[in-house]
């Protein structure tokens, strides 16, 4: 479940998240890819880190492991190898094998903190295949649903401590007005924690995290140290498509998949000839 590769300079490229909710026969193949980690993905084109992460019952927050729930978050250079991925055999094989399914590619708004001393950065428009057209405002003024990743890393002797303020913050975000959806991931139980959500606009996620538990939570967070690292990354949401807890989901952004599409045709060939201090509570 580490990077493939240590990087040394900030991360910066396009995001690709696979949330999946198993059928029930197929629950040994899912708790296989835990075990696997990063293993099986070790020629995909593009690629600079994947992470294979378990979820709370019901793809929730819960201390209570989840049997079905997992979720997929990885990084490419190039978003057009992140497109292609999404139709490849890798993700196909999550897609056969699941009761629910969602899949999202996202591009970087801005990051703070780090993942396994690993520093993130905005994706550039190179990643994005928007060389010809950086002069264009309407290709870099975000549109559409934006998505938010916070993950921790929690100071063992605090777990508990930080477990007291967690579920009712948790509890608060998947009700909130404004957030299409959210699931809680981890790398590790207890103290591990990686939390992922969809909002409909920034209105919303702000009115979240300045209110109520989620306040509360982050105030203890801070004053108590509880992370011996973290991460918040704010993205847009260039494509994302499948059902979540029985709500269908279906966007794309036009044009930046229009500029991906006329992107390096090298990124292209070489997938084809692949083998397949928000709270952070």
């Amino acid at each position: 479940m580490e990077a493939i590769a240590p990087l040394h300079d900030p991360l910066s490229g396009v995001v690709v998240v696979v949330l999946v909710d198993f059928l029930r026969q197929h629950q040994g193949w899912g708790w296989l890819r835990l075990v696997a980690g990063a293993t099986p993905y070790k020629e995909v084109p593009g690629l600079t880190m994947v992470k294979v992460m378990g979820s709370g019952h019901g793809g929730g927050f819960s201390l209570r492991p989840s049997a079905t729930h997992q979720g997929l978050i990885c990084t490419f250079s190039h978003l057009d190898m992140a497109l292609k991925f999404l139709d490849s055999p890798w993700v196909q094989a999550y897609r056969d094998r699941a009761r629910e399914c969602w899949t999202g590619v996202m591009s970087v708004q801005s990051a703070r903190g780090h993942w396994d001393k690993q520093a993130w950065q905005a994706s550039t428009l190179e990643a994005l295949g928007a060389q010809l057209q950086a002069h264009d405002p309407a290709r870099v003024q975000p549109m559409g649903p934006f998505a938010v990743l916070t993950r921790a890393s929690i100071v063992p002797t605090k777990a508990m401590a930080f477990w007291r303020y967690a579920p009712a913050a948790q509890a608060d975000l998947g009700k909130s007005p404004g957030c299409l959806l959210a699931m809680g991931l981890g790398e590790a139980p207890l103290v591990r924690q990686c939390t992922f959500s969809v909002w409909q606009d920034t209105a919303a996620m702000l009115q979240y995290a300045h209110q109520g538990a989620h306040q509360l939570a982050s105030a203890a967070a801070y004053k108590h140290q509880f992370f011996s690292e973290s991460l918040f990354v704010r993205m847009q949401v260039m494509q994302m498509a499948g059902v979540w807890k029985g709500q269908p989901f279906q966007f794309q952004s036009q044009s930046d998949l229009r500029d991906a599409r006329t992107s390096t045709s090298s990124c292209e060939s070489a997938l084809d000839r692949a083998t397949p201090q928000v709270s952070h509570v």
